[in-house]
């Protein structure tokens, strides 16, 4: 058995990389221990229920600060990614079987939470023939049913080794967010997202406003890997031009020495460059801080999301 918390375990096909030094934090990035009463009750409900998070997998800042809320962000389809892409903590490897009654659990927790709004993650499973769609789809009906108030965001793979109708399975059982990362510029695809195509993650972005124009669609992007100011604008621009609804943009920070390295730590005065710029570009929404990640706060950003819409309306 696989002991997932030993680095060498966790990340395989890192292991044979040469160590890349992890240069010391700006005081904007550090974040408190999660110690709160509010922290222990989710992690509880977590653990009771056996699903997986991608706060504690991709080992985010924030976990401390949203779990005390009662957010967690659940990654299905286990813990286990079929892709290798240098800046993600979540473990490389053969996934197991997929679980039939984890969408039911999912549920189950999303209503002991009482959450109003749901992220639902999941690894990427290129070892299935739908890459995952329809256990999202089964997860999205499941929750719908046991708290049908609750708005539904999901973060989902890119499908890439996959028939174009997948898509269709998860759009027709209507998030009411739908999400998939760039997660950063085109010419880091090689370095960063190796298993990835930029140009089929942005059409998987545009196919989604096409089959269903009422759904919100979001992706993010980090910053600090070795993009420019200008390289982040085009992305802008290209996700304009699939129609894409809200922008995130978060500073990268290195997991462990055998990750992609940290280039620099983008200024919080360069962040709210950035949100300028996207806003002038037509976003209605968009999170860029260094610890914006994308469910951080996406509760309260959905409500704003929504008010922007009906006031671009007109109503």
């Amino acid at each position: 058995m696989r002991d997932l918390k030993i680095p060498d375990q966790r990340h395989p096909e890192k292991a044979h990389r040469a160590d890349n030094a992890q240069p010391k934090k700006p005081a904007w990035i550090r974040v408190k221990a999660p110690t709160s009463a509010g922290y222990k009750e989710t992690r509880d409900i977590i653990k009771e229920n056996r699903l997986v998070t991608v706060c504690e997998e991709a080992g985010c800042p924030n976990v401390g600060e949203c779990w005390s809320q009662g957010h967690a962000t659940m990654m299905i389809m286990g813990e286990i990614c079929t892709r290798g892409c240098t800046f993600c903590n979540v473990a490389t490897g053969k996934p197991q079987n997929l679980d039939a009654f984890e969408p039911g659990r999912v549920a189950h927790a999303v209503s002991k939470l009482g959450l109003n709004h749901v992220v639902v993650t999941s690894v990427d499973r290129d070892d299935l023939t739908d890459g995952g769609a329809d256990h999202f789809a089964q997860t999205i009906r499941a929750i719908r049913h046991r708290s049908p108030n609750t708005t539904i965001e999901i973060l989902t793979p890119d499908f890439l080794k996959c028939a174009d109708s997948v898509l269709e399975t998860v759009v027709a059982a209507k998030p009411d967010v739908f999400n998939h990362n760039l997660e950063t510029v085109p010419g880091l695809y090689l370095e960063v997202r190796p298993g990835a195509r930029y140009f089929h993650s942005l059409r998987l972005l545009q196919r989604v406003k096409e089959l269903d124009p009422t759904i919100f669609t979001k992706s993010g992007i980090m910053v600090g890997l070795g993009e420019n100011s200008a390289q982040v604008r085009q992305v802008m621009d290209d996700m304009r031009a699939a129609d894409v609804d809200f922008l995130t943009i978060g500073q990268y920070l290195q997991p462990t020495p055998k990750h992609h390295r940290v280039d620099r730590f983008v200024t919080p005065e360069e962040f709210a460059t950035y949100e300028k710029a996207a806003y002038n570009k037509g976003f209605l929404m968009v999170s860029a801080t260094p610890l914006t990640r994308s469910s951080y706060h996406a509760g309260d950003d959905f409500q704003r999301l929504r008010a922007a819409r009906l006031a671009k309306l007109g109503a």
